[in-house]
């Protein structure tokens, strides 16, 4: 799709949290690879990728199938702790964050999260960041029956903020989030952090871009569009 114009106005922006604000994405990979080496696991880059997006049951699943589940808790409870001290001293920003979300409260545009973190820690991430005050609404993993790509958490943000689905912008890094938001009948526009869309993402018809600049840049002559009241 082309990048030249946001075809509609939005009401409201929801963000996906790691890989989109936080660089966590990396520092996640880096603990799970580490704590897999200090229990014997040399495992491949591919299976952190792939894990990417996904909810901790997933991830688990994954695991499962590349240790067995005895090895999987022992790493996962090592990686937890590498993790936290991470998350303590603040996961970096992504670039860009800080401007987007600095325009949309100028703009009085309504923002909400959407991530598959479990409550608890997406709460102590975006404290630790500096972000939660940002934010009208955190909606969480725990907070749904169902995970992306599941459109549960992005129809649970849109009922948070009260605007409709089809009037919400969608934030996204991963292909899961993408197709979290387009079921739910939202406008995703897909910032690529680690995994760059394959041709069958890109088939979904969605709105793909370089930066959170980009999206800001196309928000930005969306709503100086907007006919004045």
């Amino acid at each position: 799709m082309s990048r030249a114009a946001l075809p509609f106005t939005p009401m409201a922006v929801v963000f996906d949290m790691d890989g989109l604000m936080l660089d966590s994405e990396r520092a996640i990979i880096a603990c799970l690879a580490e704590a897999a080496r200090e229990r014997g696991h040399d495992l491949p880059e591919m299976l952190w990728l792939s894990m990417v997006g996904h909810s901790e049951a997933v991830c688990r699943h994954l695991l499962d199938d590349a240790v067995g589940e005895l090895e999987r808790a022992q790493v996962l409870q090592r990686s937890h702790a590498l993790y936290g001290a991470v998350v303590a001293a603040g996961v970096p920003h992504r670039p860009g964050i800080i401007e987007m979300l600095d325009f949309l409260q100028a703009r009085g545009i309504p923002r909400a999260v959407a991530t598959s973190t479990r409550r608890p820690l997406a709460l102590k991430k975006l404290e630790a960041a500096g972000l939660l005050p940002r934010f009208d609404a955190i909606c969480t993993s725990s907070d749904v029956e169902h995970p992306k790509p599941a459109p549960d958490i992005y129809l649970l943000a849109a009922a948070s903020l009260g605007v409709a689905p089809a009037q919400c912008l969608v934030l996204e890094d991963s292909p899961t989030g993408v197709r979290a938001a387009l079921a739910a009948g939202m406008h995703p526009i897909q910032i690529p952090d680690l995994l760059e869309p394959d041709d069958s993402v890109r088939a979904l018809g969605h709105m793909i871009l370089p930066s959170l600049d980009d999206a800001r840049g196309l928000l930005e002559r969306r709503l100086d569009a907007r006919p004045s009241t």
